[in-house]
């Protein structure tokens, strides 16, 4: 878009302190924006004319009570914040994004990655600030450093390599991989990504990284990169332990889902009224535990020893309820 002279600003500059206006109040006036703008109301309406070819929808209506009004159209265009504005989203973003609002923390962290990406530093410092004198009374879930959230979400959007020490339970040591997707679980973040050392694909807590950082090379996306959420859960769920208990479950596969974090294991319906729990563990007597609290029927498919462990262990507690195991 050319210069003008009108108001001495720019046809850009005064276009968006237009857009700006209309986002501000439902209905302004021709004659209202024109003393805003300090040009004409011809002027006016070349401007919303520009706004429509951008793709925002702006009504006028004549008469009294009438004038221009940004209204809902089918897709949601770019939206103009002031400081203070930019600053309370950054920071509901970080909490969402910490697990504060139930099934946003993905959606969150993509957004706040694009809007830190062209936050100023010196709004980012008051968005900083506000996060370190926020605490809040989750339900058990893991706080990651917002720096490496953001640091990550952008490697995954812009395809580049990524280093960090990383403290895993097989042995700690410096990671080099290709990020590919972040994942929620509720609890705690995950991220799948290529192991250039390994060369195969791994998921890593966030919990669990320091000094993340990118030093500038791009990868090309692999072909053969595995469903993010179904690799995840099934590493958070079985792959990382010793054991790996299967259960019939007596009840839905719906009803179970809801009682049952994906984080813990994993359900199969096998058939309208039952399904299949699958779950890892490193010690059977807290399976085992954990199993029995369950609200239903079931059978337990394996492993053997889970089941003699059951066995002892429900003997002791019938012992303790004064009543011998053979009834």
């Amino acid at each position: 878009m050319s210069s003008t002279s009108d108001g001495g600003n720019g046809t850009t500059a005064r276009v968006l302190r237009l857009l700006d206006l209309l986002q501000s109040r439902p209905v302004w006036s021709g004659t209202e924006l024109a003393e805003r703008l300090g040009v004409t109301t011809r002027s006016v309406r070349r401007d919303v004319e520009r706004l429509r070819d951008l793709g925002y929808p702006v009504n006028a209506a004549h008469g009294a009570g009438g004038g221009y009004q940004l209204d809902a159209g089918r897709r949601l265009p770019p939206l103009l914040l002031d400081d203070t504005e930019a600053v309370a989203v950054a920071v509901c973003l970080r909490l969402a994004a910490g697990g504060t609002v139930e099934g946003l923390g993905e959606a969150a962290v993509r957004t706040l990655a694009k809007l830190d990406q062209v936050l100023p530093g010196r709004l980012r410092a008051q968005v900083d600030a506000i996060h370190e004198a926020t605490v809040t009374l989750d339900s058990g879930a893991t706080p990651v450093d917002a720096a490496t959230l953001l640091l990550l979400a952008r490697a995954c959007r812009e395809t580049e390599r990524v280093t960090f020490a990383y403290a895993g339970p097989r042995g700690s040591g410096e990671r080099r991989v290709e990020p590919y997707r972040l994942v929620a679980t509720g609890r705690r973040w995950y991220l799948l990504a290529y192991d250039l050392d390994r060369e195969d694909w791994r998921t890593f807590r966030l919990d669990r990284m320091v000094d993340a950082e990118t030093r500038g090379w791009r990868f090309r996306p692999r072909d053969d990169a595995p469903d993010a959420a179904e690799h995840v859960q099934r590493s958070i769920s079985r792959d990382a332990y010793d054991h790996v208990a299967r259960v019939r479950i007596e009840a839905p596969k719906a009803l179970v889902e809801k009682q049952i974090p994906v984080s813990v294991g994993t359900v199969t319906a096998d058939g309208p009224h039952a399904c299949v729990f699958e779950a890892g563990g490193n010690h059977l007597g807290f399976m085992a535990m954990h199993i029995g609290a369950l609200p239903w029927e079931m059978t337990v498919l394996d492993p053997p020893e889970l089941r003699d462990v059951m066995r002892e262990q429900a003997a002791r507690m019938l012992r303790a309820a004064g009543e011998s195991a053979a009834g």
